[in-house]
């Protein structure tokens, strides 16, 4: 995930929960934490509980988020963020406890003549990670039209696209899935079994031979050993959990979109 990614996936998160940004410039974010966004983020449970009991006023936390380093945030008091760091992490696993399933409908941009017809698709958005002695991951967003199956990628852009809202707007009406959203999501595992088959596959190779030349040195430093101690098995099955190329999919999340019919 590239820093402009998380710099944008930040924006979004905050957005979407009714923060507010104090600053927001090229090298940080200082957010305005609502009340419910300070209980989930900054592990106060005894100052919320205090609060509660007295009838106190509440005052949530501001959080600032350094995006890129340099001179002017080396001196600013707050946590850098970056792929592997915990509060990125942590705002993870908040938007996919928050956000794992939605059903939103398009509102349509310009007056209707009549009744709209709004389709259903089922959306997901899915993690691929390429693990080995190094690790890749890859967001990839499905979508696939619950009528024709027809599948695409680069859902979510496509629906940054549009005015989605959580209630049917007025005069529209939703048509029955052909597709059932099981069996749909049973479509898109097998959309991604082929995409990933149909990789290049040579990191996986590099590290096999990486992985071989490993063991062959593990071989030569007890090549004199009549019997092999435990510590070589021990070493043996470390090089292996190490450098064995795996493949897995995590889904981040997912849900129903009613979407007026276009083109594109």
């Amino acid at each position: 995930m590239q820093q402009h990614e998380i710099r944008r996936f930040v924006e979004r998160y905050f957005t979407a929960n009714g923060c507010t940004f104090v600053e927001a410039n090229d090298d940080y974010l200082i957010i305005q934490l609502t009340a419910e966004m300070d209980k989930e983020l900054m592990n106060r449970p005894f100052y919320w509980h205090y609060i509660e009991r007295t009838g106190g006023v509440p005052q949530p936390m501001q959080l600032t988020l350094i995006t890129r380093a340099n001179e002017r945030t080396d001196k600013l008091k707050g946590e850098r963020l970056h792929f592997g760091a915990p509060r990125l992490h942590q705002l993870f696993r908040s938007a996919q406890k928050r956000g794992s399933f939605i059903r939103l409908y398009e509102e349509p941009s310009m007056p209707l003549h009549g009744n709209a017809a709004l389709h259903p698709w089922l959306g997901m958005n899915v993690t691929i990670s390429y693990e080995c002695d190094r690790k890749k991951d890859e967001i990839v967003s499905l979508g696939l039209h619950l009528i024709s199956g027809t599948i695409i990628e680069s859902f979510h852009e496509r629906l940054r696209e549009r005015r989605l809202t959580p209630k049917i707007p007025d005069y529209c009406f939703t048509i029955s899935p052909l597709i059932k959203p099981r069996s749909g999501i049973g479509r898109i595992e097998q959309y991604i079994r082929g995409r990933i088959a149909a990789d290049d596959h040579t990191w996986a190779d590099e590290a096999h031979r990486r992985w071989a030349d490993d063991l062959a040195l593990l071989d030569e430093f007890y090549k004199d050993s009549e019997e092999k101690p435990e510590c070589y098995y021990i070493e043996k099955e470390a090089l292996e959990k190490q450098y064995k190329p795996r493949i897995t999919v995590s889904v981040i999340n997912g849900g129903l979109f009613y979407l007026l019919p276009r083109t594109s």
